[in-house]
């Protein structure tokens, strides 16, 4: 495994502030979502908890990162996203602190996400919000859903199932 093609070097900001090193996710499938609050795709919420639900047993999770790039469609912040997401779609899976994913100003997980030279798998820019990048065990980007695949949809659940079956 190169350290190069992974997602672990790099950090992200919770909602609450605290620095999480992504490198805390090693031997985990990730399913990484850019998510709004305001936006059509925003029950979604619901369906990641759902998979995350059905997956966390067998070293699965999803991470949330709030943005206002498409549409103005996160209009909150800090404590009142996770309070949305939380009363409104159950969610318990982390949410990270608002940032940008797409243009110079894109948090580098996400330039990582959607640029092949630098993940060295895929090249898929999020072109709205709940663009979905799965992750595999060992860190590497291996796919990526589009924001109208809901993730409790058989084509995302079977990859996940796969990924979880593959042994490190």
């Amino acid at each position: 495994m190169n350290l190069d093609t992974t997602v672990y070097p790099f950090k992200a900001k919770l909602i609450n502030g605290t620095e999480k090193n992504l490198a805390d996710y090693k031997g985990k499938v990730l399913l990484i979502v850019n998510t709004a609050s305001g936006c059509g795709f925003t029950p979604q919420l619901k369906e990641l908890q759902e998979i995350r639900a059905e997956f966390s047993a067998k070293g699965f999770e999803v991470l949330g990162f709030p943005s206002n790039d498409f549409g103005k469609q996160e209009p909150l912040n800090g404590k009142e996203i996770n309070e949305f997401c939380e009363v409104n779609y159950g969610v318990k899976f982390p949410i990270f602190d608002k940032i940008m994913i797409r243009g110079k100003e894109a948090h580098p997980l996400f330039k990582f996400l959607a640029d092949k030279k630098l993940n060295g798998h895929l090249s898929s820019t999020p072109r709205w919000n709940f663009h979905k990048y799965l992750i595999n065990r060992n860190g590497e980007v291996v796919e990526y859903f589009y924001p109208f695949t809901k993730p409790t949809s058989s084509k995302v659940k079977k990859k996940i199932q796969r990924l979880l079956n593959e042994t490190i």
